[in-house]
């Protein structure tokens, strides 16, 4: 019992340290935080249930624009701006899954890149609503559980961001373990097979995409709120591409590989873009291309495969 606790404690220690290590840094550590939360989803999605997606950016961008609207139009609360921006990206990935869990394959990673872009040009023709090509502006959350302010600095927004994560993380946690979770990784290994049990593959994997897309939603409130500012790049392909590497890197089907991948990767961005603004994306390759030719199962699994390394010479030399 004690060692499944140990991933968040360690998570939750790791915070603590960077922001007293880095604290003229808040505003990158909160977008590290919010980036795992996007991450986490795009694992329960891909990682627990085997959806391939590129669109995952789709429901991110419909949760930071409805928690925005929300806050400007009808309450100005951050908690409830969240279950706004949740309800928003959970609505799109169930009228949208509903075909989209129909297909598989490329078929399927096609059509979930065009519901995005689909999304974005909504957003871009409906200048009065969402201000369009130059944002929606104009968002101002009232004090988080009416008490904390967000303030200039960033430290309400860190710690509003870290403890949101922290929870989605538990949740997945859970989720992981229950019969559902455990269907849906059935489901990953041998859909064939969960159906001739009398599983609904279609049903669970629409569930685990809609649930997936309300924690995508959750990201994107959380931008909206922080920032105080809503662009068409919320639904960009390239958000959701980047999203898929950091899963990669950490290792899909564990949800600390979702949360190690993103840091690594956000961090090794950061440093590399300061560093050479123009050659950056080479280091990027590089990392990736490292981590699929020796940890093709993630840098979450390093501890496993150093484990088997050292069996196995222990085994030669005797």
């Amino acid at each position: 019992m004690a060692v499944r606790f140990l991933p968040p404690l360690l998570m939750l220690l790791a915070a603590v340290a960077a922001y007293f290590l880095f604290p003229y840094n808040l505003a990158f550590l909160t977008r590290i935080v919010i980036m795992v939360v996007l991450v986490l989803s795009l694992d329960l999605v891909l990682g627990f249930a085997g959806i391939a997606t590129l669109g995952q950016a789709a429901m991110y961008g419909a949760g930071a624009y409805a928690a925005g609207l929300f806050a400007i139009h009808v309450w100005a609360d951050p908690v409830a701006g969240l279950v706004a921006g949740a309800l928003a990206g959970a609505v799109l990935a169930a009228l949208s899954g509903a075909v989209l869990m129909r297909t598989q394959g490329l078929t399927l990673i096609m059509l979930t890149i065009a519901v995005a872009q689909i999304c974005a040009e909504i957003a871009n023709r409906a200048r009065g609503v969402t201000g369009g090509a130059d944002g929606l502006r104009g968002i101002r959350p009232g004090k988080v559980l009416g008490v904390w302010e967000f303030d200039f600095i960033g430290i309400t927004g860190y710690w509003y961001a870290l403890a949101v994560m922290l929870l989605v993380f538990a949740v997945l946690a859970i989720l992981g373990r229950s019969p559902f979770g455990l269907s849906l990784r059935g489901i990953h290994e041998s859909p064939a097979r969960m159906e001739a049990i009398g599983v609904s593959v279609y049903r669970r994997r629409l569930a685990a995409y809609t649930l997936g897309g309300g924690i995508a939603g959750i990201a994107g409130a959380l931008t909206a709120q922080i920032t105080q500012l809503v662009s068409l790049e919320t639904f960009s392909f390239s958000l959701s591409a980047e999203a898929l590497i950091m899963l990669i890197l950490g290792g899909t089907g564990r949800l600390y590989g979702a949360v190690l991948g993103t840091v690594i990767f956000m961090a090794v961005h950061h440093v590399a873009a300061a560093n050479d603004p123009f050659n950056w994306l080479f280091v990027i390759g590089a990392l990736v291309l490292a981590v699929v030719f020796f940890l093709p199962a993630g840098i979450a699994h390093l501890p496993t495969s150093l484990k088997r390394l050292s069996k196995g010479g222990r085994y030669a030399g005797s």
